[in-house]
């Protein structure tokens, strides 16, 4: 069947990091058994839709399966996390799984038995959702993704699997085609750039490949566009996860082509972006190497100012609040699961390419959390369809006209 989508808002995005919080992180379980035995639900899997998790007075527990409850992105989620818990009564346990498959996997497992009756979960690859989704089924445990949507098209087996899930709630995402492009678009029309090196992070990540398609078709649209002024896109050099993979991966772009004029850290949770910079800076290149990033680093608006950012697109920490509530209202028995579409709601970026960009952002991003308690709480009430349409208008002017009210 077709995707019933939800809300679809394409503007351009950025996001920084507040102070680290302290994540309640448990150890990984074992390692789960592999993806493809779990690619098809058991014979008897329950196909009806469920019944409330909860009874009225039972305080509600949600694990959030992620990448770290730490770094930069990580802690921006769990302050929000966080909060959403205090405002609704609820409890957040997090388990922090580095994008290790196995980890991911056993992660659900452990917060299932943990007595969580919905987890969210940032998952590296499809293949990972489909023991999450059996699992969670097994269990009678509501489950959502957040930064993440399983593939239709590359994954159609496990794609049926989860909308067919009575406890399959949805996906909460972004659109990275759009993404990508746009970030092509600025280095190309607006920085000049022709000769732009590409750093990703963790080869088959979902979100990558998606980002990374997104800039290939950016460089195809200029270059249709501009038959004598062409613009070049490097194969991508993994810099996994760190600080010293990021410096690594560009100075090797860089000697590769001395003509390079940008990179691009697609990803990996802000220590690659610290290392591109880092090397860029030791190459003596700031100003004539620009950097572009879909991540979160804390001095965003200094590197902006100086030169040594050019752009940076996010302000997406709010995806997996709008998965918390997706499970929550699953669990309170607000609104049924359904089993015969894949929900999603597309969360809207926000580009941030100059200092006063980020000084307006910051004000409601940064300084303080875009949702307040009664905010929160009221969000917690709201259907799907309304969750989309909240998550529609997660734009900066909309949130500064609601902080004036």
């Amino acid at each position: 069947m077709k995707k019933k989508l939800l809300a679809t808002l394409l503007t351009a995005a950025m996001t920084v990091s507040l102070l680290a919080g302290c994540g309640s992180s448990a150890e990984p379980a074992a390692a789960a058994t592999p993806a493809a035995e779990a690619a098809a639900p058991a014979a008897d899997a329950p196909k009806e839709e469920a019944a409330p998790a909860v009874s009225s007075d039972e305080k509600i527990k949600i694990g959030c399966s992620i990448w770290s409850s730490t770094d930069a992105l990580g802690s921006q989620c769990k302050q929000i996390l966080d909060a959403a818990a205090e405002a609704v009564g609820a409890e957040v346990q997090y388990v922090d799984t580095g994008f290790v498959a196995d980890q991911v996997t056993a992660s659900v497992e452990q917060l299932a038995a943990a007595g969580c009756q919905g987890i969210i979960i940032c998952n590296s690859a499809d293949s990972e959702m489909a023991l999450a989704t059996q699992t969670c089924n097994d269990n009678q445990v509501y489950l959502a993704q957040f930064f993440r949507v399983v593939s239709e098209e590359n994954s159609p087996e496990i794609y049926n699997m989860v909308k067919e899930s009575p406890y399959f709630v949805g996906a909460v995402h972004e659109d990275e085609v759009e993404n990508g492009k746009e970030l092509i678009r600025i280095l190309t029309e607006e920085q000049n750039c022709r000769n732009i090196g590409l750093i990703g992070w963790v080869q088959g990540d979902a979100t990558w490949l998606g980002r990374w398609e997104g800039y290939k078709q950016g460089i195809e649209a200029w270059n249709k566009a501009h038959p004598d002024d062409q613009a070049t896109l490097s194969e991508p050099q993994y810099a996994g996860t760190s600080s010293d993979g990021g410096r690594q991966a560009a100075e090797a772009l860089m000697s590769a082509d001395p003509n390079t004029d940008a990179l691009i850290a697609a990803g990996g949770n802000g220590n690659p972006l610290q290392g591109t910079i880092a090397a860029v800076e030791g190459a003596g290149k700031v100003g004539k190497v620009k950097i572009v990033s879909t991540d979160f680093i804390p001095d965003l608006g200094e590197r902006l100012a100086d030169g040594s950012m050019a752009a940076e697109s996010g302000g997406h920490y709010c995806d997996p609040l709008f998965a918390f509530m997706m499970v929550y209202n699953a669990i309170k028995g607000n609104y049924a699961v359904k089993t015969d579409s894949f929900e999603e709601i597309i969360f809207p970026y926000i580009f941030v390419a100059s200092k006063e960009d980020y000084e307006n952002y910051a004000q409601y991003f940064v300084d303080e959390l875009p949702y307040n308690q009664e905010e929160l709480k009221k969000m917690s009430e709201l259907s799907i369809e309304d969750l989309a349409k909240e998550a529609a208008i997660h734009s900066l002017a909309d949130v500064q006209k609601r902080h004036a009210k």
